[in-house]
């Protein structure tokens, strides 16, 4: 399934403390920024369903889009 999220990553740094925690909490999912986006967009591939734990970490804000 493909998830779709507005996040709140709009520097470097930001964005690769995101990737460090996104490859810790998601290790089989594929996944990606579009920071061109004005959403900043988060794209995750998962069969597996996302939790909470994405939703609401301390790193970057994180709103699932319909």
């Amino acid at each position: 399934m493909i998830y779709v999220f507005k996040t709140s990553i709009d520097t470097k740094s930001k964005l690769e403390f995101a990737n460090t925690l996104l490859n810790e909490l998601l290790p089989n999912a594929y996944w990606n920024f579009d920071l061109e986006d004005c959403d900043n967009i988060l794209r995750i591939d998962s069969e597996a369903e996302i939790n909470e734990t994405v939703l609401k970490n301390d790193i970057f804000d994180c709103i699932e889009l319909e």
